[in-house]
């Protein structure tokens, strides 16, 4: 499901009873920590986003009368294969500590997953590579992918994230038309399991192309996941 809703239940936590480690993103996508760390102890829960690079995202906060924006932790770091590099070597480290013995193992894993990912990332600036520098504006529906645009170089342009103080429906979609023909957007992307009916209406507005669905939380696999999304951009912006 949403892993930005989800929140461990009884019968997850019966399923895991004994498990040495309990491995989480971090970055504040699970605001449940405290209460699994109480109930499984602090050193059996394992923070892989803490000693990753963080971006900051900025929220738009609604209060009836007034909404406001704020910054917080981005934790949308699984769109880098860099922090993913990274994540590999954190958990090798910690299987380790509490598996000694099989060491070896964990780190000959961890060298594997780094080597295919660094040849997934190569494939990937290839791929990107075939879009115009002046094409290179991802807009999707929210902000998930700043870590994905901060690696390759690219914009990113959350079309909802626009509408910070929630305006009229036409009054929005005008400000949205000068900001996509401002960064010569060329598509919109939707999301996977998120409603695309807010997204059509803006690109029907400006007059761009609706893209393939995006996978922004969670996929297959992670080669799945980043070969779906270079694929479905290159295939709208590489044009």
């Amino acid at each position: 499901g949403d892993p930005h809703k989800f929140e461990p239940g009884a019968r997850e936590l019966q399923a895991a009873k004994g498990a040495l480690l309990y491995f989480v993103s971090g970055k504040g996508l699970e605001p449940y920590l405290p209460k699994l760390k109480s109930i499984v102890g602090v050193d059996r829960v394992v923070e892989v986003g803490k000693t990753l690079p963080t971006l900051k995202a900025e929220v738009l906060c609604d209060h009836g009368e007034h909404a406001h924006v704020h910054e917080e932790d981005d934790p949308h770091w699984w769109h880098s294969i860099a922090c993913w590099r990274k994540a590999a070597h954190v958990v090798a480290r910690e299987l380790a500590r509490v598996d000694p013995a099989h060491k070896a193992h964990y780190d000959a894993g961890a060298r594997k997953v780094r080597q295919d990912l660094a040849e997934l990332r190569r494939w990937a600036e290839q791929e990107l590579s075939r879009v115009p520098a002046a094409h290179r504006t991802l807009a999707t529906a929210h902000a998930a992918f700043a870590y994905f645009c901060n690696e390759y170089g690219w914009k990113m342009l959350p079309v909802q994230g626009l509408n910070r103080e929630q305006v009229a429906a036409p009054k929005f979609v005008a400000e949205v038309a000068a900001t996509i023909r401002k960064e010569k957007v060329l598509a919109v992307f939707p999301e996977k399991r998120s409603n695309p009916k807010m997204l059509k209406t803006v690109a029907e507005g400006v007059g761009v192309n609706v893209g393939d669905a995006l996978v922004a939380d969670g996929g297959a696999s992670i080669e799945a996941m980043f070969r779906h999304n270079v694929n479905a951009i290159v295939a709208e912006l590489g044009k």
